[in-house]
């Protein structure tokens, strides 16, 4: 395992996956034309680049913004480089949401900001018909600050992929019919992303407090990719069991996949929902389905 961390670590993560059914992105997406600024405008910058897009939090405000259509299945992709240095309390999001209301379906990526030299977690939840409690916990196993890493929902009729650089790190399966677990498939999502103060909670429960003088901090965004029925655009395709993400390759996880996502779990879960006892004395139905 240690050799394989030493990989994952560098380049060689792309020979890994070679035997993998990677992902397919083929729609590059323009910040200007498919989003739109959802808070503090002054605080959402667009670089010279045009390329990257900035967020900033400060004493007065976060910042946030949504795409301007919903999604329904399929593959959700960018690159994120999150704050760098103590970045404790902060919490940058990157998610998917049907809305706000209380039977939303809702799929999220929360980065949970560290004193400097602690290793970033990222939290990831499930939402489906306004039941979420699904919290998974992991620490990054290198620094998302230095560099834009990759960060991806892979959403169809057999389960949710979260993945970072391709990785694996959550699986959430449809139990519908074997459980009767809700699962998200009944409405379209939106993209929405934000970056605030969340040192009620966010670093060791509340504990470690943002560091003012340490503002402004920044995340930054860039490759924007959606393959995704467009809806009100497509709607016909949000049916279509012929689409590349329904395929057979990407109904469940590879062997190799299967040994990344083992790996990270093993060495690098630091919290799950279904082995919380405090909350769940009896663990919810879906923890024995396991991969």
């Amino acid at each position: 395992m240690e050799s394989l961390k030493s990989c994952l670590t560098g380049a060689c993560i792309f020979l890994l996956l070679l035997g993998a059914p990677l992902t397919i992105i083929a729609r590059p997406i323009s910040f200007l034309e498919d989003f739109n600024v959802t808070w503090a405008e002054d605080h959402v910058k667009v670089l010279p680049d045009n390329s990257s897009i900035q967020l900033i939090l400060d004493q007065n405000a976060g910042a946030g913004f949504a795409s301007k259509y919903q999604y329904k299945f399929g593959l959700i992709s960018v690159k994120i480089k999150l704050v760098a240095g103590d970045s404790a309390g902060t919490v940058t999001a990157f998610y998917m949401s049907s809305s706000m209301d209380a039977i939303r379906d809702e799929l999220d990526f929360e980065f949970l900001g560290n004193r400097s030299g602690q290793p970033y977690t990222v939290q990831t939840n499930v939402f489906a018909n306004g039941k979420g409690d699904r919290e998974q916990r992991v620490n990054l196993w290198f620094d998302p600050s230095k560099d834009f890493h990759t960060y991806s929902i892979l959403w169809n009729h057999n389960h949710i992929i979260f993945s970072v650089d391709q990785v694996p790190i959550r699986v959430y399966k449809n139990n519908e019919g074997k459980f009767g677990v809700p699962f998200p498939r009944n409405r379209s999502m939106g993209i929405y992303s934000t970056l605030w103060n969340a040192d009620n909670w966010a670093t060791r429960g509340g504990l470690e407090k943002i560091d003012w003088s340490k503002s402004p901090f920044y995340a930054y965004y860039k490759d924007f990719n959606i393959e995704s029925c467009t809806l009100p655009l497509n709607a016909s395709c949000e049916t279509d069991r012929s689409n590349w993400w329904e395929g057979a390759s990407y109904r469940q996880l590879s062997p190799l996949q299967e040994r990344l996502y083992r790996w990270v779990r093993v060495n690098y879960m630091v919290y799950d929902y279904c082995s919380d006892k405090s909350r769940f004395p009896v663990p919810p139905p879906e923890c024995s389905a396991g991969l």
